[in-house]
């Protein structure tokens, strides 16, 4: 009786355990996915090479430089000028973050085969900097901005490729990314291969001009606020509307609102972006108008005159007042309860 009863309760052992297994299992395929297990969505490298062209380093320099800013979070910082790269340091990587068992390293990005990229295929650097998959196939911590770099062009990311590798190779032995878990799973979900050719984009207009930069430069997913767990992505009536908070800075409300920057004029907003000021008042870092001001007055001019024909969104937002919840953002910013 006692054996007959004890492989009853296995067999109830059992299929509660499998009963759990299933629950888990549905309950992961509908919420998060497989991917933090299995690993991010990728695709295969292919053997391509982008050739050395001399447009194709003039570009580049310019892309990296003055619009995506790749040296401007790969590089060691000075944060006493407004030059922020050390000398001899450019793409030689930096500790982003580093709060514990947390730490984001923006990696060496020079062409040093040992500490840096000059073992990567061209193919590699193009897929790191586009889908956020490393060449030994693991996912790049999504502080790198590549949701937006995906928008880049073949030819504007093949000249990014082509003038980092021109970089002087720099020896920088850093750490790696430590993220702890379950941050370090659920980041597998972010990726998502570029399998279309991504066409040259139409600048035939200022505006349309503006709508490409406006992607690649991160403009928006640092000024559009970000929906809270478990939703994600970007709250889509709050375009370029600001909040997000970076540290203790919430971005600005970019749009032609009385709260926004209806009353930049053209003059006032390239003066804002090459100086780092709106006449008197100082723009808070992280915003990078260090990187921005090398961008030529054809791009900036096409940037503001893109913000004149996004939506006006009423958002205040005040990083000189004390922070107060905001029910618009969801975060906690200057003149939150204001909204």
């Amino acid at each position: 009786m006692a054996r007959v009863f004890g492989r009853t309760l296995g067999r109830i052992a059992t299929f509660t355990i499998l009963l759990l297994l299933i629950v888990l299992a549905a309950g992961i395929t509908l919420t998060v996915g497989w991917r933090p297990v299995l690993g991010p969505k990728t695709r295969p490298l292919t053997s391509r090479k982008f050739e050395a062209t001399p447009e194709r380093m003039q570009r580049g320099k310019y892309l990296v430089e003055g619009v995506v800013g790749c040296v401007e979070c790969h590089s060691t910082h000075d944060e006493s000028k407004h030059e922020p790269v050390l000398k001899g340091d450019i793409g030689a990587g930096s500790i982003f973050i580093n709060e514990g068992k947390f730490r984001v390293v923006a990696p060496n990005i020079t062409p040093d085969p040992d500490t840096g990229i000059g073992k990567w295929s061209d193919d590699a650097i193009a897929r790191a900097i586009r889908e956020g998959v490393a060449q030994d196939g693991h996912t790049l911590f999504p502080i790198m901005p590549y949701g937006a770099f995906r928008n880049l062009s073949d030819d504007d990311v093949a000249a990014i490729v082509v003038y980092v590798r021109s970089l002087q190779p720099v020896k920088s032995q850093l750490p790696r990314t430590s993220v702890p878990f379950p941050i370090s799973r659920l980041i597998n979900t972010v990726p998502q291969p570029v399998t279309a050719p991504v066409p040259d984009p139409d600048l035939s207009t200022p505006e349309k001009r503006g709508a490409y930069l406006i992607k690649v430069a991160v403009c928006e997913e640092c000024h559009t606020p970000q929906n809270h767990p478990p939703k994600s992505g970007m709250i889509p009536d709050m375009y370029l509307a600001g909040g997000n908070m970076f540290d203790a800075v919430a971005s600005a409300n970019i749009t032609p609102d009385d709260s926004g920057i209806k009353h930049y004029d053209e003059a006032l907003f390239l003066q804002a972006m090459r100086t780092g000021y709106v006449r008197a008042r100082e723009i808070k870092p992280p915003m990078p108008w260090s990187v921005y001001r090398h961008m030529n007055d054809d791009d900036l001019k096409g940037l503001f005159a893109y913000l004149r024909t996004v939506k006006p969104v009423h958002h205040s937002v005040d990083n000189n007042e004390p922070p107060t919840q905001c029910r618009l953002c969801g975060n906690k910013h200057g003149l939150g309860d204001k909204n």
